[in-house]
């Protein structure tokens, strides 16, 4: 579905070179006027007259113009840049129609960018009503910060196993089984068990590594997140309930207009044939009604496309806000993992260097040295018996 009002730029803005600054981006609004987006304060705002070689970076750009142009709706009024026909309106936005204006310019022309493809509604697959774009953006978010969360329950039950792992090999590294071995294959049999205490402190330490440095980052990133997202959430709905009431009253004016238009061509017609006996006087207040009602229809117009306009700039400023959010959470979780891994990594060298000892004193195992040394300690006398003689 296309973008409402986007269109290519203005006539003698074509052969203009747009210098800008860095972090700024330059866009159109519904009503084709060049708009500005700073991408790392999310400041926005319009310029009036020509390319500037540099946009405003002053704070006032926070105060965005309304425009009185009548252009999405269509109206009566000369010089209109677009009619009715020209637009389709959904769920009370108008997007140019497909017939006139089948490829829009992309704001992102080189990336999928959440501000190009989420200007429309989509069916909803669970009903009969629609979903508004932005709302299966939020919904994208929403089930990241809830990915978010699982990742963080699973590094949770990891840090268990570890400690539950430590704690086993403590208590079997106190084991009294096989103490009584002797020699130099005793001290190894001694070696293996500290080297399970050891072990033990290696799993420990792992453990608390991944609560500070994996876990907990994971857990607070996410409660900021929440806060994010409602403030997106409540500021664009809020808009598009006032866009709605302003479609609303151009509808409504639109019909007040058709029937003083009817009622003022009807008492014409009457007069012209003598069919009435309304006079000229009844006819002016006929048609200053009519024109009162045209005056009406393209004021609501004006306000409608105000509205949307704003909506255009929230929608295109917050859907960079909701990407630069998902940028930073995927970015985050990858380099928590990165972390995770390392660690890891280091845990298996540190088991390593547990159990080196161990393979120290098993090379040193020597069956005749033990035994030399248990006879040594053991031996009852040298002498061997002998025959009785007769």
């Amino acid at each position: 579905m296309q973008k409402p009002g986007m269109v290519p730029p203005p006539p003698g803005e074509e052969g203009q070179t747009v210098i800008l600054p860095p972090g700024w981006q330059s866009y159109l609004s519904p009503q084709g006027r060049r708009y500005y987006v700073n991408t790392t304060t999310n400041v926005n705002g319009y310029h009036t007259s020509g390319t500037p070689a540099h946009p405003p970076e002053t704070a006032h750009m926070s105060v965005r113009k309304s425009t009185g142009d009548s252009q999405n709706l269509g109206s009566s009024s000369p010089g209109k840049k677009q009619s009715k026909e020209n637009t389709i309106t959904i769920n009370c936005v108008t997007f140019p129609h497909p017939d006139t204006m089948p490829e829009q310019q992309l704001l992102k022309p080189t990336e999928w960018s959440y501000c190009d493809y989420f200007w429309a509604d989509k069916k909803d697959p669970q009903g009969n009503g629609t979903v508004a774009g932005f709302e299966l953006l939020l919904q994208k978010q929403l089930k990241g910060k809830q990915m978010q969360k699982e990742m963080s329950e699973f590094i949770r039950e990891r840090i268990k196993i570890e400690e539950e792992y430590a704690k086993n090999l403590a208590k079997l590294s106190q084991n009294s089984l096989a103490a009584q071995e002797e020699g130099s294959l005793g001290e190894a049999w001694a070696q293996v068990k500290k080297s399970l205490a050891d072990e033990s402190e290696v799993h420990l330490k792992f453990s608390a590594k991944l609560h500070s440095e994996v876990e907990k980052p994971l857990m607070n990133f996410r409660e900021n997140f929440k806060k994010d997202m409602k403030k997106c959430d409540h500021h664009i709905a809020d808009l598009r309930k006032q866009l709605a009431s302003r479609y609303a009253a151009v509808e409504k004016a639109r019909k007040a207009l058709t029937e003083r238009q009817r009622d003022l061509e009807m008492k014409t017609q009457q007069l012209e044939i003598k069919l009435s006996n309304k006079t000229e006087e009844d006819i002016k207040k006929a048609r200053r009604k009519s024109t009162q009602a045209g005056d009406d229809l393209m004021r609501c117009v004006d306000l409608y496309n105000q509205a949307q306009s704003k909506w255009f700039e929230e929608m295109v400023t917050t859907t960079l806000e909701l990407e630069r959010l998902e940028v930073e959470r995927v970015e985050m979780i990858r380099q928590h993992l990165c972390q995770y891994t390392q660690l890891r990594h280091e845990t298996d060298m540190f088991n390593q260097s547990t159990v080196e000892p161990v393979d120290q004193l098993l090379r040193k195992v020597d069956p005749a040295k033990d035994r030399e040394l248990w006879v040594r300690e053991h031996k009852t006398g040298n002498i061997r018996p002998v025959d009785m003689e007769i």
